[in-house]
Order: C-alpha cells, then structure tokens, then sequence
C-alpha cells in the first residue's frame, strides 16, 4: 500500500514538476552555460522539499481554505508568468545561444544562489504546485502514509532537477546552438503564457 502511496507521490510531483517553467528554464540556462550547476540544482531540490513538507504538513490545506490566500497566489502567478513568458519572446528578437566556451565570468556562488532563490520563492506559481495542489493531495492520505507521498514527491524533484541541469551541461553543445535555444524560448514562451491564462481563468 505504502509502495502504491511512494508513486502516486512521484507521478504527481514529477507532473508538476516537469513542466517547463521559469524555474526549469533558469535551470536548463545554467546547465548549459555549465554555471554553478550543482548548487542551483540543490538549492531547486531544497526549495521544493521544504515547500512540499509545508503543504502536506498543512499549509496547503490553509491556503486553499483562504478564498484571500488563493486570489494572491492565483493572480500573482499569473502575473509572474505571463511577465515571464513576454521576456522569452522578446529574446527571440535576438536570437542567439548560450556559449559554455565564450569565457564569460560565471559570476559568485552567491549571486548564483540568490538568483536561483528568487527564481523558486519569488514565483507564486511555485506556491501554487509545491504547497496547494500537492499539499492539498497529500494531506488528505491518512497520517501514517502523508511522508510517504511527500518523499514520492520529493524524489520526483530529486531526479528531474538532477537530469536537468547536468543532462544541460552534458549536451550544451546542442542545446547552446541559436536555433535549438530560440526553439526553446519559443517554447517556454508559450507554456508560461498559456499556464497564466489558465491560471487568470481559474
């Protein structure tokens, strides 16, 4: 049963997860400019797993209870994605693509980490797949199984920003192509408008 609970948890998370979103798309850049790549993919995992502790542990369950609560996350996300989207298009006017070898300064770890941190807690849309829906999914199991699911789901966001950004840094020199990178920024573009409708249309 509890085996059963474990993949629910992965599936779910993994679903949610996966989808490309500002947070994939700052991790996919940092992979292929091979920047840091290590610390942003833990810091993506350490958000995730301490949101998705909060949200079964309960506070998804208060926040969707809060009709105040749920029109900020709701609104706010939707604001942060479609500003988010805008800005991918608007990079396909100059096209170009992410060099690993331009030798440009990788920066500090520092400002790597709290550029990834903004990335994850600054974006509602987070809020809204960690704490509400797998929170909310999660606490409703009985006591006994809600880690289980939440170490599913944690091991989902485990596995995919693993994949992730190494799998960037692996075959940056396809993904640092103009045309691949453009494709890509169309993409995620489209995704991240599309989920702020969705989001604006309830």
């Amino acid at each position: 049963m509890n085996s059963d609970v474990y993949l629910s948890g992965i599936g779910l998370g993994a679903s949610l997860i996966m989808a490309i979103g500002a947070q994939n798309a700052h991790v996919l850049r940092m992979g292929i400019l091979r920047n840091h790549v290590a610390l942003t993919v833990a810091a993506c995992i350490v958000v995730d797993v301490l949101l998705i502790g909060l949200g079964v542990a309960g506070a998804g369950a208060l926040i969707e209870s809060s009709a105040w609560l749920m029109a900020c996350a709701r609104w706010g996300g939707a604001a942060f994605l479609l500003w988010y989207g805008l800005r991918a298009w608007a990079r396909l006017a100059h096209p170009g693509g992410l060099d690993a070898a331009s030798g440009a300064a990788p920066g500090s770890a520092m400002a790597a980490l709290g550029t990834v941190l903004a990335m994850s807690l600054l974006n509602p849309h987070v809020y809204l797949d960690t704490v509400v829906l797998l929170g909310s999914i999660g606490g409703r199991y009985p006591a006994e199984q809600r880690a289980v699911f939440s170490a599913g789901a944690m091991t989902a966001s485990l596995l995919w920003f693993t994949a992730l950004g190494f799998g960037a840094a692996r075959f940056a020199g396809v993904l640092s192509r103009p045309r691949v990178w453009q494709g890509i920024e169309a993409l995620t573009g489209a995704v991240m408008i599309a989920l702020a409708v969705a989001l604006a249309l309830g």
